[in-house]
C-alpha cells in the first residue's frame, strides 16, 4: 500500500467515525441549543473532515463541507440560532457527506450524486441574517460556482506555501477565525481523537484490522484445542515436571485466550449510537413524537455479534415506531402523555447478554395477528381458537406475516420480524415478545457473548458424545440417587420428575435426536441434565455426563445445515467430533415452552377408584384451605386460560378449545365450598367414557403415588374418599360426576375425545 493509499484510507476510517460523532452531537444540540462547547466541537469535526479532503483532490466533498462550515461559523459566532431546521440541515449534510465516503471507499472517486441544492440551502441559512442581498439572489449555480473558485484560490495558495500533510500543526488554535478567512494550513488540524495517551505524551491505543483480529482467534481456537488434546493424552502421566508443564501450558492458553477475545469485544453502544437519529428521523416521518431512552450501553460483546445484529435492533426500533407508538392525539385521548418512549437496555446474565426494546404504546393486537394470520393461511380456523395470547403474539415472527393494512417504505411487505428471528437464531440467540393491549411491548433478545470458543458439558448418549453449553445448565440430577425410578411422572406418554416439589418437564436425549438407545444403560443410573432458557426449565435424559470443557465452535458443513437442533461441532481432546447442541431448539422441538404447562395423550381409563392407592393422582388446590386429588389416568392435559377468554352461556362458562368448546366446571361449588371466585388460571382437562370437560382449580400441586388412611365418603357430591398425602388430608375427586355436572349445563359433549383435544 501506497503512502497516498494509506492516508486515503485513515481519511476514510477517520471520517466516518466522525460522523457517528457528528450525529450524536447534533441530536445533543437540539436539546441543548445553547451549548457553545458543543457547537465548537461540531465545528471542529467538520472543519476537520474539510481539511484533509483538499489534501486528497475531493474537490465535491471539500464544496459541501466548506458549506456546512459556513452555516456552522454563523452559529459560533452567535449571528445564528440554534432550531429544528438547522438541525435537520446539518443532518442531510453529514448523510451527504456518507454517500461521498460510500463512493470514494467503493470507486475511490466522489460519485454522480449533485449536492447542489443542499449547498444551496446551507449557504441560504447562513445568509439568512444578514442584509448581504446580493448573496441572496444568486441562482444555486452561481453559489456552486462561487464555492469552486474559492477553492481553486485556497489550492494556488497552498500550492505557494508547498508545506507537506505531515508537517501540519496537529490542533486548531482555540481562537480560529471563521472559515471563510482560513489559509489551507489552518484546515488541517483537529484530528480525530481516537486515542489517549499518558502523561508524556505516550500512546496507549491503536487501530488493529479486524481481519488480523479474526485470523488469532482462529489460532487462539487452535491452540485451545491442541491443548486440550494433551491434557487428554497425559492425563495419566505421572511425571512431576512433564505434569507442571502441561498445567503452566493450561494455564498460558487460558490466558491468551481470554486476551485476544477481549480484544475483539467493543460497547453495544457502538451501534446504538445511531439509534437516537433513526428514532427522530422516523419521528417526524410519522408525524408522532417519540423519546428514546438507553440503558447500559457500555455491556460488551463480540465484535462479530456486534455486527450481526445491528439490522436486527434497526428493525425492531423502527417497528416500535411506526406499529407500536401511537399519534399523538390517540395517546391524549387515552390518558397517555403525547410524546410516547422507546426504552432500549442492555445487560450480562452468564454468557449471554440480554437486550430489551421496550415501548409504551398500543401493544399488539390479538385478534387483529389472528385473523391476519387465517387470511394469510399461517394457521388453521382450529388450531387459532386453541392458541394463548402468548402463541398469537409470537405469530408475527412467522414469515410473509404483517398487520400493516397498506405497504409504505416502513412495513407492510411481510419481511422483517421474520428476518429478525431467523438472524438472532442464527448466531445461537433467541427472541421473543410479551405485549398487553394499550400499555405496549417489549421484544427481548438473548445473544451469547461469543460464537469463538464457549465453556461446554459433555455427555453421552446413544454411544455418541455432545456438547452443551453450560450458561443453559442449571444442575445435574441422578435418577434414582434417592427416589429411584419412581421419582418418574407419566401423563400418558410424557415423562415427568419430581424436583424439590416442582414437576420438571422431560424428554430423552435418543428419542429427540431418533437414534437407539443403549439397552445396556438402565433408567435408575441414567443423569437428568436441568436446562434453563428464558425461564422455562426442562430436562434432558441422557447417559453419562463427563466434564465441562472449553471448546472451539466450528460451524457444520452445508450437508448438515438443516439439522437446526445443532449449533455447530467441536474437536475434542482425544481428536473425536461432538456435535454441539442448541439448547433453545431441542426445547422447541420438543414442544416444551412452559415449565407450567404439561401435555398429555389419551389413554385408557382405569374404571374408577379402585386400587386408588397404588395409583398416580394428580395433586391440586380447589380453595385456599382444601386440596383434591384427580386419578392420573382420567387428566388428559392441564392448561391455564385468562379469565378475558371465558365465555357464558346460559349461566355456564364455557371456553373455545382445539377446535371445539369445551364446558368448564367449579370444583369448589361442585363439591359444596363456593366462596372464593375463580379469577383465571388453571384449568385440568378430564374425561371419562367419551365425554370431557375442564376442571376449574386454583393450582397445580404435584404427582404422587403416596396415598394412605383411605376413608371411602357416602352421599358427598363430587367426593369419592378421603385420604393423606404427605401428612394432610384431601378429598379424592370423583371424576365421573364432575364430568357429569359439567354436562348438565349445555348439554353432553359426547363422541370421540380426540375432537376435543
Amino acid at each position: 500500500m501506497g503512502e497516498q493509499d494509506g492516508l486515503l484510507n485513515d481519511f476514510l476510517i477517520e471520517t466516518k467515525e466522525g460522523l457517528d460523532h457528528l450525529d450524536a452531537e447534533l441530536l445533543s444540540l437540539e436539546s441543548s441549543p445553547e451549548d457553545r462547547d458543543l457547537i465548537n466541537s461540531i465545528f471542529r469535526r467538520l472543519h476537520t473532515i474539510k481539511g484533509v479532503c483538499g489534501f486528497l483532490d475531493f474537490h465535491k466533498l471539500e464544496s459541501v463541507t466548506h458549506a456546512g462550515e459556513t452555516l456552522l461559523g454563523e452559529l459560533r459566532s452567535e449571528t445564528l440560532k440554534v432550531d429544528d431546521k438547522i438541525i435537520t440541515l446539518l443532518l442531510k449534510l453529514c448523510d451527504a457527506i456518507r454517500t461521498i465516503v460510500s463512493s470514494i471507499e467503493e470507486t475511490k472517486k466522489e460519485g454522480d450524486a449533485c449536492f447542489k441544492e443542499l449547498v444551496a440551502e446551507l449557504l441560504a441559512a447562513a445568509e439568512a441574517p444578514k442584509n448581504a442581498s446580493e448573496s441572496k439572489e444568486l441562482s444555486l449555480d452561481e453559489q456552486f460556482e462561487l464555492l469552486l473558485a474559492q477553492r481553486e484560490a485556497e489550492e494556488a495558495l497552498k500550492e505557494a506555501t508547498k508545506v507537506a500533510p505531515e508537517a501540519l500543526p496537529s490542533r486548531e488554535p482555540d481562537t480560529a477565525p471563521n472559515s471563510e478567512s482560513q489559509s489551507p494550513i489552518a484546515l488541517q488540524s483537529e484530528p480525530q481523537e481516537l486515542t489517549q495517551s499518558r502523561p508524556g505524551g505516550t500512546e496507549t491505543s491503536l487501530r488493529v484490522d479486524v481481519q488480523l483480529l479474526d485470523h488469532l482467534m482462529n489460532l487462539a481456537g487452535e491452540l485451545v484445542l491442541a491443548r486440550n488434546q494433551i491434557l487428554q493424552t497425559t492425563k495419566g502421566f505421572q511425571d512431576v515436571n512433564f505434569r507442571a508443564i502441561t498445567q503452566r501450558l493450561n494455564l498460558v492458553t487460558s490466558e491468551l485466550q481470554e486476551g485476544v477475545m477481549k480484544t475483539r469485544m467493543q460497547p453495544i453502544n457502538t451501534v446504538w449510537s445511531k439509534f437516537p437519529r433513526v428514532v427522530r428521523d422516523l419521528s417526524i416521518t410519522c408525524k408522532k413524537q417519540v423519546r428514546l431512552e438507553m440503558y447500559g450501553k457500555e455491556t460488551e460483546l463480540d465484535k462479530t455479534l456486534i455486527e450481526a445484529i445491528k439490522d436486527p435492533l434497526t428493525h425492531i426500533v423502527r417497528n416500535s415506531i411506526d406499529h407500536g407508538i401511537e399519534m399523538p392525539d390517540a395517546r391524549v385521548a387515552n390518558g397517555k402523555p403525547a410524546e410516547g418512549c422507546i426504552t432500549m437496555r442492555a445487560s450480562q446474565e452468564g454468557g449471554y447478554v440480554i437486550i430489551e426494546i421496550v415501548d409504551d404504546g398500543a401493544g399488539l393486537n390479538t385478534d387483529k395477528i389472528r385473523e391476519r394470520a387465517l387470511q394469510r393461511g399461517l394457521i388453521s380456523r382450529e388450531r387459532a381458537q386453541s392458541m394463548s395470547e402468548v402463541d398469537i403474539h409470537r405469530l408475527i415472527f412467522a414469515p410473509g406475516f404483517s398487520t400493516a393494512d397498506t405497504i409504505t417504505n416502513l412495513s407492510g411487505r411481510g419481511v422483517g420480524m421474520d428476518v429478525v428471528k431467523s438472524s438472532v437464531e442464527k448466531i445461537g440467540g433467541h427472541v421473543d415478545i410479551a405485549s398487553r393491549a394499550g400499555q405496549g411491548s417489549t421484544i427481548r433478545l438473548k445473544i451469547p457473548l461469543t460464537l469463538a470458543i464457549i465453556p461446554a458439558l459433555l455427555l453421552s448418549c446413544s454411544g455418541q458424545r455432545f456438547a452443551v453449553p453450560q450458561s443453559t445448565i442449571t444442575e445435574l440430577v441422578q435418577i434414582g440417587t434417592s427416589e429411584k425410578v419412581g421419582s418418574l411422572s407419566w401423563i400418558g406418554d410424557y415423562p415427568f420428575y419430581k424436583l424439590r416439589g416442582e414437576l420438571l418437564p422431560l424428554l430423552f436425549l435418543e428419542k429427540q435426536l431418533k437414534v437407539a438407545p443403549q439397552t445396556s444403560i438402565s433408567d435408575e443410573n441414567r443423569v437428568i441434565v436441568v436446562i434453563d432458557v428464558d425461564g422455562s426449565k426442562f430436562g434432558v435424559v441422557v447417559d453419562e455426563v463427563h466434564d465441562t470443557e472449553e471448546i472451539v465452535v466450528k460451524p457444520l458443513g452445508r450437508q448438515l445445515g438443516g439439522l437446526s437442533i445443532y449449533a455447530g461441532a467441536t474437536i475434542l481432546g482425544d481428536g473425536q467430533i461432538a456435535l454441539i447442541i442448541d439448547p433453545v431448539i431441542l426445547g422447541r422441538e420438543a414442544n416444551i415452552e412452559h415449565q407450567e404447562t404439561l401435555i398429555s395423550k389419551p389413554v385408557a381409563n382405569s374404571g374408577g377408584m379402585t386400587a386408588i392407592e397404588t395409583e398416580q393422582l394428580l395433586v391440586v388446590q380447589v380453595t385456599s384451605d382444601i386440596r383434591a386429588a384427580i386419578p392420573l389416568s382420567n387428566v388428559r392435559r392441564l392448561e391455564e386460560f385468562p379469565l378475558h377468554d371465558i365465555e357464558r352461556v346460559a349461566s355456564t362458562a364455557v371456553i373455545q378449545y382445539r377446535g371445539s368448546i369445551l364446558q368448564l366446571v367449579d370444583v369448589a361449588a361442585c363439591i359444596g365450598s363456593p366462596g372464593e371466585n375463580w379469577t383465571g388460571g388453571h384449568v385440568v382437562v378430564v374425561g371419562h367414557g367419551g365425554s370431557v370437560v375442564g376442571l376449574q382449580v386454583q393450582a397445580i400441586l404435584d404427582v404422587t403415588q403416596e396415598l394412605t388412611a383411605v376413608k371411602p365418603v357416602q352421599g358427598k357430591a363430587g367426593i369419592n374418599s378421603y385420604g393423606v398425602i404427605q401428612g394432610k388430608v384431601i378429598a379424592l375427586l370423583d371424576v365421573e360426576y364432575l364430568i357429569k355436572q359439567g354436562a348438565a349445563g349445555i348439554g353432553q359433549f359426547h363422541g370421540e375425545e380426540s375432537a376435543a383435544l
